[in-house]
C-alpha cells in the first residue's frame, strides 16, 4: 500500500488497558462500537476502524478484483498501529470474516479472537450445508437483481435476512440512508466473501483463542455458519445471545460487551498470547 492510501484509513483510539481493535461490518464504521466501548467505561485501550469504501476509509477493490486481502491489509495496519504488544481483534458481521482472514494469513500477533455472526457462507459450502447455503446465495442473488432493477432500496432485504422482517423500517432515517448510500459496496463486500475460500481444515491451523458470538433469533443459515467455524477451531468457545439477531453491538450491548470484556480478562489474566508466526 501506498503511503497516500495508508493516510486513508479510519481509526480511532480511547481508553486504557488491554488493546482491543475492533472491526465493524457493512454499510457502517468504527461509529457502530461506541455503544460497547462506553459499556466497557474505559477498561480496555479501544481502536476502531471502518472496512473499504465505508466512512474514511478508500475503496481497494474492483469489480474484477474483491479479494478479501485487500481488507485484511487495512486491518493488518490498524493493528501494527495499535500494537502494543499483543491485541484482541473483534469482528462483526462482514468484519468478522476480514478478522478470521487477517488470523489467517497470520502477519500480526494476535492474543484472541472474537467474532460476531460472520457470514461463512463459503464454510457451509465447504461442510455441505448445501440448504443454509442457497438461503444466502438465495438472498444476495434477488438483492442484487433488485439493485441492478432500480430499486434504490434493494439492501432492505439483506438487513432483514440479517435482523428479521422489518429490520431496515426501524432504523433512523440517517442509518437507513447509509445502507442505501452504500449499497454498491456492500455488494463488493459479498463478492469477497463468495471469492474467500474458507474451509474447516484452514480454520483448525488456527491456534489462538477464539470467541463466537452468535444470536438466538438470526437466520438459521447464519447460526449454522456460526455453530461451524466453532467446530472448526481448535480452541474456539460459542455463546448464544438469547433474543438477539445479527445486530446485537447496538441491540444487546450489555451481553455483547459483558461477553467480550469477560472473554479478554479471562485471557489476560493467563497472560496468554501464542501467535503461531508472524513476520
Amino acid at each position: 500500500m501506498t503511503l497516500e492510501l495508508l493516510e486513508r484509513i479510519d481509526y480511532e483510539v480511547c481508553g486504557s488497558g488491554p488493546t482491543v481493535v475492533l472491526v465493524p461490518g457493512s454499510c457502517s464504521t468504527g461509529a457502530a462500537w461506541r455503544p460497547v466501548i462506553s459499556a466497557w467505561d474505559n477498561r480496555f485501550r479501544c481502536m476502531t476502524t471502518s472496512l473499504l469504501g465505508y466512512g474514511g476509509t478508500a475503496e481497494r477493490r474492483t469489480t474484477n478484483d474483491t479479494s478479501i486481502s485487500h481488507e485484511v491489509d487495512v486491518v493488518e495496519w490498524v493493528i501494527q498501529r495499535a500494537s502494543r504488544g499483543h491485541v484482541h481483534l473483534v469482528g462483526h458481521s462482514f468484519g468478522g470474516l476480514v478478522a478470521l482472514a487477517v488470523a489467517l494469513r497470520n502477519q500480526v500477533r494476535l492474543a484472541s479472537l472474537v467474532i460476531i455472526e460472520a457470514p461463512a457462507a463459503e464454510l457451509l459450502r465447504e461442510r455441505g450445508e448445501q440448504q443454509h447455503y442457497r438461503a444466502f446465495r438465495r438472498m444476495t442473488d434477488a438483492y442484487f437483481a433488485a439493485f441492478e432493477g432500480g430499486d434504490a432500496e434493494a439492501i432492505a432485504a439483506m438487513i432483514d435476512f440479517y435482523g428479521g422482517a422489518g429490520t431496515f423500517v426501524s432504523w433512523p432515517p440517517r442509518v437507513r440512508a447509509y445502507a442505501v448510500e452504500t449499497t454498491a459496496v456492500n455488494i463488493l463486500d459479498w463478492a469477497s466473501a463468495y471469492d474467500f475460500p474458507l474451509s474447516a481444515a484452514s480454520l483448525a491451523a488456527i491456534e489462538i483463542p477464539t470467541l463466537v458470538l452468535s444470536g438466538g433469533t438470526s437466520h438459521p443459515a447464519m447460526q449454522r455458519a456460526n455453530a461451524l467455524l466453532f467446530e472448526s477451531m481448535s480452541r474456539a468457545a460459542l455463546a448464544t445471545i438469547d433474543g438477539a439477531a445479527h445486530f446485537m453491538i447496538a441491540t444487546h450491548v450489555a451481553e455483547v460487551s459483558r461477553l467480550i470484556g469477560e472473554h479478554v480478562d479471562g485471557i489476560e489474566s493467563r497472560s496468554i498470547s501464542r501467535p503461531s508466526r508472524f513476520l
